[in-house]
């Protein structure tokens, strides 16, 4: 199952680094028509091809943030391709999480399939510049239809006016519809899987911990390229599931960021 992560936001990125935040609106002074100005990311990445899984996969790896908005005398963000939101402010999150075909797993035999989930939500953070904490909830739409949480913080190092290196300990939260989905298996499943897989009754609370690791390259004030390594240890419930291979799990992505500036 290939998970691609994009987060929506209502501010600007810093300059190479995947932080995205939500501004404080203001009263803008100044004049010209609305305007948006946007960031969008694409590239490459690998990922578990389920959660759980010691097997990895090719995955398109796809992003993106609201930099500014100018609507009529109220603005968000920036127009500064530079600016780095510090302070208290809101962010949004998405996370696309792929169908769970079971077919494509021998392991996975008696399995019921899991539909692609949108998870949509938001949160705060906390800014400077030299690092940020965040903590997000969201829930998810057609696939796990349940609530997960993500906490983290990022340190930030700038070793040149272009260069921006982050790094910092992430854990995600869900309740038990979450890990019912993803790593329960319930008494028909079980059946059905002929005695390869126990029948298991997980519960909500810890899901994952672990580290992301972030590198951005501005190459101007439009392109940039950026890479993501994570690491991630299930924990509890989900470490124990029948269904989970290896309580590892690493991720990682390359891609080219391009910010777009219109005026309407």
């Amino acid at each position: 199952m290939r998970t691609l992560l994009a987060t929506l936001v209502l501010s600007t990125l810093a300059a190479g680094a995947s932080a995205q935040e939500l501004g404080t609106p203001t009263l803008s002074s100044q004049s010209g028509g609305s305007a948006i100005g946007f960031t969008l990311r694409g590239g490459v990445g690998t990922a578990p091809e389920y959660p759980g899984s010691d097997s990895y996969e090719a995955a398109p790896a796809i992003g993106g943030s609201l930099n500014y908005l100018r609507l009529g005398g109220f603005s968000f963000g920036d127009p500064d391709p530079l600016y780095a939101p510090t302070g208290f402010g809101g962010m949004g999150s998405l996370r696309y999480v792929s169908k769970r075909d079971t077919s494509d797993h021998d392991e996975l035999d008696g399995l019921d399939d899991v539909d692609a989930t949108l998870e949509i939500g938001g949160g705060l953070r906390y800014a400077t510049p030299d690092y940020r904490v965040f903590g997000v909830v969201r829930y998810g739409a057609f696939g796990h239809e349940a609530f997960v949480g993500e906490l983290g913080a990022d340190l930030y190092a700038r070793p040149t006016d272009r260069i921006t290196l982050r790094a910092g300990p992430r854990a995600l939260f869900a309740d038990g519809d979450y890990a019912e989905t993803y790593f329960g298996v319930s008494g028909n499943e079980a059946a059905a899987s002929g005695g390869n897989l126990s029948a298991y009754d997980p519960d909500g609370g810890l899901v994952s911990a672990g580290v992301e690791f972030g590198a951005g390259y501005r190459i101007n004030d439009t392109w940039g390229v950026d890479a993501i390594v994570t690491y991630e240890k299930l924990q509890s419930d989900a470490a124990d599931s029948p269904i989970t291979e290896d309580e590892d799990q690493f991720r990682a992505s390359i891609g080219v960021t391009r910010r777009f500036t219109l005026g309407f």
